[in-house]
This record gives C-alpha cells, structure tokens and sequence, in this order.
C-alpha cells in the first residue's frame, strides 16, 4: 500500500488538517508513521495526561504514557504535530511526536535548572499588554528577550528563544486601546513601546471599537499565532475577537489593579476563520529566562551597537574609562532605565545558564571574588587618606 492511501496521508491540499497547519513537510515527516498506519495529528489541548489531538478523522482524545520523557522540555505540548493509533483503537495513544519547527520556552519557578514549554510549531508570538494599566515597559523587554532566543528545531529545545531566532516574528499588541480615547495619547504609548521594542511591530488594538483588529487578523491568518501576556492583558477577548464567536470564558479585571482571574486554563489551539491557527494561553505571573542571550542582545539592540565602540572588548558598562554606552547615558542618547533592564536581564540569564555550566559558574565566582578583593582594596586606600 502507498503512503497516498493510508488515512494519514495529504496527496492533496484538501487535506482536513491542513487549517491546522498541515503542509508538504510535515507530510515528509509523517511518512514513516503512515506506512505504519497511525494517524497524523496537532495537539489542541493538554490535560494530566491526556491530550486531544486533531486527526483527519476528528477530535481523538489520546493517552500520552508512551511520550512521556524525562526531559521535561521533550513533554507533548499545544501546538505538537503527533502521531496517534488508527480509528477504532481503544484507547488510542500518542505514539511519538514529530520533530519541533519552533518552541517558546521559559525556566521554570523551580530552583533547578528546568525549561517550560509553553507552545511548539508557532509563526508569531503576540505579546498582549493591557493599556487599562500602566505600561511596564521592563516586562515587555522581558517577554521580547524570551520570544527572541526561542529555538527551534531539536537544537532549540537546548537553547530559548521566543521568536526571531526561531523564526517565530514578536509582535507587541496593546490591547484596550478604547480605554485610551485621546489619539494623541494613544500615539505616545506606542511609541514608548516602540523604544522599548527596536524592530518590532507594535500595534494598538480594541475589540470594542475594531480598531487594529483588521491587521492583527492579517498577520494571525498566515501560519500558527500564540497569544501571551499576564492575567488581564485581555487574550481571551482577543481569541473570541478573531474566532468570530467567544470560545473562550472572559472575566472582568479587578479595578483596583486591572488584573484578571485566569479564566483560561489550559494552552488551547484553534483553526482561524480566516485562514491560520491560534494558540490562547493561562495568563503568565512570571517569564523566567531561559539561556536567552541573544534574544536580550536583540532587544536591546543599540546598547549592543554603542558597546562595540567601547575602549575595552570586555566593558562591563559599569566605570571603565572609555565606554561608549555610558556616555550616551550622560548625553542622554541613551535612557537609564534602557541599560538598567538590560544588566538585569543579563545577570538574571547567566545565572539560570551557569545552574548547568560548571565552568561558567566557576568564572562568575572568580568574577564575584575579584570584584570583592578590588571592593576592600578600594575601601582600604580610602581610610589610609583619611
């Protein structure tokens, strides 16, 4: 029997899951499976482990006891392309899951050195900020840092990044933009954003006025979209918004602090009207790097650009003679807050890589050492002048 003529086959672009993503290279993945006769499929949802998964045959619910790995980064995640048992198989189980385009992971809360993935085989990585709050314009930096160093590929599954690396494209949406009705004033909210976003597309939106919803559906219409952002941010809103119907339970956010009450859940993926597939997730309390050190690079792009005109390759931007970077914090050019962000998100990131690099935290600590010895020598001549 061929490939063609097996149920997991895609001969054809009527391919039922090719709204889900479905596409020539995932059918030269699948090959090998469907000469085995197990379907092709894409994870909707996860939950203790089960999972649904999208075949050609319909919603199946599968068992994942036969994939679950020790590396908590290899765990079936929303948004895997899987191979599942025949129809009529019961129970019907994962039984392995294709080789990842793109992964978006953070390290987790644990005090190991542990990556989370949150969504697998996306295209665009949409960053949802509510303006009903005060923009904090550190956590979108933090957001991009992750976005830019998701890996993709198995080598990526080794590495974080969260979009451009990736090839996954961020995009930064401030959501509520009614609540915002001075244009004006709509305009310079932007454009903060947009300082803090160098490169990124940053787009003001409303689900109540439609205003930007026309271009978010465009660019949510070509390939997979994940919707992330903290409770409240208004994703849900946004899902129902493109769906065309609320598919997803919205919750009013608390007036004191505009925080929301993480009505959804679970990660879920659905098939776009439009054309394009959308992933909605639980609202994140906290985005913990992961090894993200090109993505932070990215993000603060022009600090990296001053600091190749430094005295010294190795300039810590801290009070060495010579440093481009501080220089243009004296002149202006350059926001202190932009540079502090930028050393914090560096130090917080060398602390998760050095949790499995053991030459590495032998270097911060003769770092740690040197600075401290050079501290009390420092302290030392002080006194000896007084």
């Amino acid at each position: 029997m061929s490939s063609s003529s097996l149920p997991g086959s895609s001969s054809s672009a009527l391919h039922p899951l090719v709204p889900y993503g479905w596409d020539a290279d995932w059918e030269a993945e699948f090959a090998p499976y469907a000469e085995q006769g197990l379907l092709p499929g894409r994870v909707a949802r996860v939950d203790r482990g089960l999972c649904d998964v999208i075949t050609p045959a319909g919603v199946v619910r599968a068992d994942t006891e036969f994939v679950v790995p020790r590396d908590p980064m290899k765990v079936v995640c929303t948004g895997d392309w899987v191979a599942v048992d025949p129809e009529g198989s019961d129970p019907q189980y994962v039984r392995t899951l294709l080789p990842r385009r793109t992964a978006f992971v953070r390290s987790t809360s644990s005090k190991r050195s542990e990556g989370q993935v949150l969504a697998t085989n996306i295209d665009h990585v949409v960053i949802c900020v509510s303006l009903a709050v005060e923009l904090d314009l550190g956590r979108i930096e933090r957001f991009l840092a992750l976005t830019m160093s998701s890996s993709n590929g198995e080598a990526l599954l080794h590495k974080s990044a969260l979009a451009w690396e990736s090839g996954a494209q961020p995009l930064v949406v401030l959501t509520k933009s009614d609540l915002v009705p001075d244009a004006t004033g709509r305009s310079y909210l932007v454009q903060d954003v947009e300082t803090a976003a160098p490169g990124v597309q940053v787009l003001a939106v409303s689900s109540v006025t439609g205003e930007g919803m026309d271009v978010l559906a465009a660019v949510a219409s070509s390939g997979t979209s994940v919707l992330l952002g903290v409770s409240g941010a208004g994703k849900s809103t946004l899902a129902n918004a493109l769906l065309g119907e609320d598919v997803m339970e919205v919750q009013a956010t608390r007036d004191m602090d505009g925080k929301g009450r993480h009505t959804t859940t679970t990660r879920n993926l659905f098939a776009l009207p439009g054309g394009g597939v959308l992933i909605d997730t639980p609202g994140l309390r906290g985005v913990g790097l992961w090894d993200a050190e090109t993505g932070v690079g990215q993000v603060f792009s022009e600090i990296e650009d001053l600091a190749e005109e430094c005295r010294f390759h190795d300039c810590a931007h801290e009070s060495e003679p010579g440093c481009a970077v501080l220089a243009a914090v004296a002149d202006g050019t350059l926001p202190e807050r932009r540079l502090d962000s930028y050393r914090k998100l560096l130090r917080e990131n060398q602390r998760i890589v050095a949790k499995t690099d053991a030459r590495l935290r032998a270097e911060l600590r003769r770092d740690w050492k040197l600075r401290h010895a050079e501290g009390r020598a420092a302290m030392a001549a002080k006194r000896g002048r007084l």
